[in-house]
Parts: C-alpha cells; sequence; structure tokens
C-alpha cells in the first residue's frame, strides 16, 4: 500500500512538472509573438518643418545631416519641452563657458543660426526621440548630449571629453563618455523616501541584469560621443521615452564601443517631468522590451543609413 501510494505521488508530480514546463514554454512562445507583433521600427521620416531651421533674419535652411564630413570640433544637443523657466539658465551658463573657449555658441536670434539653430519637432516624440533628431542634425566632431536643465555644471564638458580622449583603442574613431552621479548616491539615498530608494535600485537591477553591464549610472543626461560612435548607436535606436539611455549604451556594448564612465558635478532641480512610480514602471517594462525583442530578433542593430 505504501509502494504504491508512493508510486502514485511519483506519477502525480512528475506529471505536474510536465505540466508547468508546457505551461511555460507556452507562456514564452505567446511573449516573443507580443514581442515581434508590438515590436516595429521607429519612424525616422522627417516632416518638412522638420528639415529646416530658421535663420536670425527668418529665412529658412536646411539641417546638415550627421552622415556629411563635421563643419565644426562640438555639437551640443539639448532636448527640450516645455522648458521655458529651466532652460535659459542652462543655455546662459553653456554660452559663457563656450566663449571663454572661443567656440561660438548663443541664441539663434542673438549670435546668428550659424551658432545655434533650433529644431522644431512636429510632434512630440520624447526625450529619445528628440535628441536622435538633434544629434542625426549634428555638425560637430563630437557631439554632446546637455539636459535643459543645466543639472550638470556645463564646465564638466572637460571631464567627459578627458575620459574621451582616455580610451584606448578607439575602433573606427567610435567613443563614448558618459557623465555620471554614481558618487554621489549614498547622498541622494539619504535624502529619499524608503520607497523612492527601493524603486531606484530596482531600476539598477533590471538595466543590468537586462541589458548593461559595467556602467553604475545609464541615466544621467551628460554623455559626449565622437561622431562616428553616434552614427551607429543613434541609426539603432528604438526606444524615444526614458529608456533611450538604456538602448544606446546596450547597443554601444553589442558593437564593442568603448565607454567611459566620469563623475560629473550634479544638483537637482525644480520642475522635473519624471514621476518616479509611473515613469520607473514604464522605464522597467522598456528595459525587458530592450533585451527581449533583441535576442529574438525583433529589433536588430541597424546600418547607418540616410534617411529623408
Amino acid at each position: 500500500m505504501e509502494l504504491e501510494l508512493g508510486l502514485g505521488l511519483g506519477l502525480g508530480l512528475c506529471q505536474l512538472l510536465q505540466a508547468a514546463a508546457v505551461l511555460a514554454l507556452l507562456l514564452l512562445l505567446l511573449v516573443i509573438v507580443i514581442a515581434h507583433a508590438t515590436a516595429g521600427m521607429v519612424d525616422q521620416t522627417r516632416a518638412e518643418q522638420e528639415k529646416h531651421f530658421l535663420t536670425a533674419s527668418g529665412n529658412k535652411e536646411p539641417f546638415p545631416s550627421l552622415f556629411d564630413p563635421h563643419s565644426r570640433e562640438l555639437s551640443v544637443v539639448v532636448p527640450s519641452y516645455n522648458e521655458e523657466s529651466r532652460l535659459p539658465v542652462m543655455m546662459e551658463e553653456a554660452m559663457e563657458y563656450l566663449e571663454k573657449r572661443q567656440v561660438a555658441l548663443g541664441y539663434t536670434k542673438k549670435y546668428g543660426a550659424d551658432k545655434v539653430r533650433v529644431l522644431t519637432l512636429k510632434k512630440n516624440r520624447g526625450k529619445g526621440g528628440a535628441v536622435r533628431m538633434g544629434t542625426l542634425s549634428s555638425r560637430g566632431r563630437l557631439i554632446l548630449m546637455a539636459d535643459a536643465d543645466g543639472a550638470t555644471k556645463f564646465g564638466d564638458i572637460e571631464k567627459v571629453e578627458a575620459g574621451l580622449e582616455n580610451l584606448s583603442p578607439k575602433p573606427e574613431n567610435m567613443a563614448i563618455s558618459c557623465g555620471s552621479r554614481a558618487h554621489l548616491e549614498k547622498d541622494s539615498v539619504a535624502q529619499r523616501s524608503l520607497f523612492r530608494t527601493i524603486l531606484m535600485y530596482g531600476f539598477h537591477f533590471l538595466v543590468w541584469f537586462f541589458c548593461v553591464k559595467g556602467i553604475k549610472d545609464t541615466q544621467c543626461g551628460f554623455k559626449l560621443f565622437t561622431r562616428e560612435a553616434a552614427l551607429r548607436t543613434f541609426s539603432s535606436l528604438h526606444v524615444e521615452r526614458w529608456a533611450f539611455d538604456v538602448e544606446l549604451l546596450y547597443v554601444a556594448q553589442c558593437l564593442k564601443i568603448p565607454i567611459a564612465e566620469v563623475a560629473v558635478n550634479w544638483t537637482e532641480i525644480e520642475g522635473s517631468k519624471l514621476v518616479p512610480f509611473w515613469s520607473w514602471l514604464q522605464m522597467g517594462r522598456d528595459l525587458v522590451s530592450i533585451r527581449l525583442r533583441y535576442i529574438t530578433g525583433a529589433w536588430r542593430l541597424e546600418s547607418p543609413r540616410k534617411t529623408q
């Protein structure tokens, strides 16, 4: 009786495990199908108004392309959406710093369109989409991505420049230097609520587990690219919202592009549009999607191609 009972339990457990394995396989197949069905490609076609900028006299001039040879030493891409109160502070600081380095920069009306050009998007493409469009229209040998709030002092460009120069070798002259706030994490944790701290560490874990290894702070909006690295990474960018930084660095690591992480100064600026819980939830979803869609072939590393 005991032997029969033992065999019965063993068979029942075996069948349960088999059923669980089949269910897991079906679930995986369903996730893959959904990933492919919802992946799609980012529409990089420009609306007519996105092909031109206005000069100081109000005339339309065509934007250059990242595919063209560089005609400036540095381009600065600043994504901006409803930043009327914070953008002027950042622009004035950047202008003052760059003027001291004898690099032409200023507001379009004040200094002319050869120094500052505004790319007006027809629709809201998200921060990632805005940075991509601006980068693909850049003239610089180096391209700096900087946030409109000026949370990182513009003078810290010297730090990321040094990080870029110290990277060796640079295959096909490709390299990226990322500003980092990781050294400030202990102080920021002390000022955050327990809930926000848990969300932050949870996000860091998902970034490490699914996408990017070896970079402590993927979200600092102060990154410097060689022109060649910008062309390769932004040509493959799909995510247009907050997690686009992660995809950029994931693509860079897949392409074996050297990446430096450099500590920069950072100050909390009021007016952020990032709602902690919902934005991080969306970013967590995007992280899973990035990894899943690349490993299943729904997204691929794209060869650079010029778009109209």
